[in-house]
């Protein structure tokens, strides 16, 4: 591709999502929304902005695009999954978001979305994830930006599991480096994480990053690790107590530390990877101040979802933490 390929595709999409007008220009500079938008199009779904995207407040996960499940020790679950969700199921999956007003996708499933909005005429965005490590050579990491922003992408974040591992390491200058570069493209930049210290990291180092995409849920269910046995990072690094259910050791504080800042967050992992009913973790992260919620959903799960979804979000207007986006 000719860079005024690259620079026609770009102004394209910035066109596209040009929409959001005034709210994203409310969203860069960190100030909040006393509540959140009026509801809009199919089912009343809200929106919000990341960068210059306008973007569903409840986005589809990528996992269960991608096809990849957690499911503790149910060893069948994954073969099970591919089984069921094929190419026509994904893309039915897609056309039954969009008629219930869910317009982006988290983290995986670039080609499918492409590949559906061109066979379909539909209008799914993606935000996907890219992945700075330790000792990666600059370059590398722009081909990887520079792709995902050719590839039409609404926003870019780092990949949770490079954020967690670039923080215990110490290696801050790696986030910082992967901000700047994409911020390059005129592209909004987010920093994923499992851990609450990413956040806090990034926060006192004022790292310029546009949103956070961290996980949040609940701690009161079956299969969630003991409290005793709970330690930073050991999703990273197995050992005993961990379930691969748990992505958030700490949610108080999580919800504590989150009151503090003041850009966008995108909260994940909301369900315990199933463990969770949608309507108390949904109610959870909502009441907890997180902005968008990235949830994997089947295709049959979408409808009953969003109607919980609009619901409590509406509920949730009034809360301690300020809308951002």
């Amino acid at each position: 591709m000719s860079e005024s390929e690259r620079i026609d595709r770009r102004s394209a999409l910035g066109r596209c999502v040009a929409a959001a007008g005034s709210a994203c220009a409310l969203a860069r500079t960190g100030r909040a929304a006393e509540s959140p938008p009026p509801a809009e199009a199919a089912g009343g779904m809200a929106y919000g902005t990341l960068g210059n995207a306008k973007i569903s407040r409840l986005m589809l996960g990528g996992n269960l695009v991608s096809g990849y499940m957690h499911a503790r020790d149910l060893s069948y679950v994954n073969r099970l999954f591919r089984a069921y969700v094929t190419e026509e199921k994904i893309f039915e999956t897609f056309r039954i978001a969009e008629a219930r007003g869910i317009n982006t996708v988290l983290e995986s499933g670039a080609n499918l979305v492409a590949k559906y909005n061109k066979q379909y005429g539909g209008r799914m965005q993606i935000i996907p994830s890219i992945h700075p490590e330790v000792g990666q050579p600059v370059q590398k990491l722009k081909d990887e930006i520079a792709a995902k922003v050719d590839q039409g992408c609404a926003a870019l974040y780092i990949w949770g599991v490079a954020g967690d591992n670039l923080t215990r390491l110490g290696a801050l200058d790696r986030i910082a480096e992967a901000v700047e570069l994409t911020k390059a493209h005129n592209v909004a930049i987010g920093v994923g994480c499992h851990s609450l210290e990413v956040v806090k990291a990034c926060e006192e180092q004022e790292i310029p990053c546009d949103f956070y995409v961290k996980t949040l849920h609940q701690d009161t269910y079956f299969s969630a690790t003991p409290k005793p046995l709970r330690k930073e990072y050991i999703w990273l690094d197995g050992g005993e107590g961990w379930h691969d259910s748990m992505w958030c050791i700490n949610p108080e504080e999580t919800i504590a530390t989150m009151q503090t800042v003041k850009k966008p967050w995108v909260a994940f992992k909301v369900l315990a990877a199933g463990s969770i009913l949608p309507r108390s973790g949904f109610a959870h992260a909502l009441d907890g101040g997180a902005d968008f919620l990235g949830v994997g959903m089947f295709d049959f799960q979408i409808e009953e979802n969003c109607e919980i979804f609009n619901r409590l979000a509406s509920r949730a207007r009034q809360r301690p933490r300020p809308w951002y986006g």
